[in-house]
């Protein structure tokens, strides 16, 4: 956060309903020395009640975003992530013609991260990285996680061997109210991004020709133990979370 840009911000939202800081300072029930502070960008002597009292007044949406590089902070707080994994494995191991890999580290030139899941379909040298997001939480942070891994990608896949001729992209969130009503508010900014959806991911998986990106939901949702094998589970796991896909794709 940016303190200087966030007190020039709230500065200019008084200036233009004609407010002074008094007047904001008493609508806050704050000090005027507080109003100040904050549009001084010195956030570090206020205190975080005074500071949501002054951006209500001024109907400021004010959020505080806590990251690490390269998603890991997700992964740290997100226990359901561990989930996804696991359904969409089953299902690219039922899709024939292609191999991945989970849990895929690199560090290059400085530059280090975890790709969820890496795939890559051999007879068309089409590799494919899959992003994990059980909860979507900053959209800059997940367009600079994804350029970060496709820059890296093609050298990643040849470590292991495989000689990508195409690199595409998938994020795939998990179906929620909440990660739906974010993609909606940032709709047509993912869409420039990931132009694919669900549908259309399913079946270039089926023929792989040329780049994509898409971004579509999942469903990860748990299915009751009924006495059913793991591999019966996993099997009506994949059918489930395939139709998911193919129903609420973003």
């Amino acid at each position: 956060m940016n303190d200087q840009r966030v007190g020039s911000a709230f500065r200019a939202v008084r200036i233009k309903r004609g407010w002074r800081q008094t007047d904001v300072a008493r609508r806050a029930r704050v000090s005027d020395g507080i109003v100040s502070l904050i549009e001084r960008g010195h956030l570090e002597r206020v205190s975080v009640t005074a500071f949501r009292r002054v951006a209500a007044v001024l109907e400021i949406r004010a959020e505080v975003s806590v990251s690490l590089p390269h998603g890991e902070l997700e992964r740290l707080l997100n226990a359901g992530h561990s989930a996804m994994p696991e359904i969409v494995a089953a299902y690219f191991g039922s899709l024939p013609g292609w191999v991945h890999a989970p849990e895929v580290s690199f560090s290059i030139y400085g530059e280090r991260g975890v790709i969820d899941v890496l795939a890559f379909h051999p007879s068309t040298g089409s590799l494919l990285v899959i992003e994990l997001k059980t909860e979507l939480v900053s959209l800059e942070d997940l367009l600079m996680t994804m350029d970060v891994r496709l820059r890296h990608a093609t050298k990643i896949a040849l470590e292991r061997g495989w000689h990508a001729k195409t690199v595409s992209a998938w994020v795939l969130f998990a179906e929620s109210a909440t990660n739906h009503r974010r993609v909606a508010a940032h709709r047509s900014v993912l869409r420039a991004a990931f132009a694919q959806d669900g549908r259309s991911m399913r079946a270039w998986l089926q023929s792989p020709t040329g780049a994509v990106r898409a971004l579509s939901s999942w469903s990860v949702r748990r299915l009751a133990t009924n006495g059913q094998t793991l591999a019966q589970r996993r099997q009506v796991r994949v059918r489930e979370a395939a139709g998911k896909c193919s129903q609420s794709a973003a």
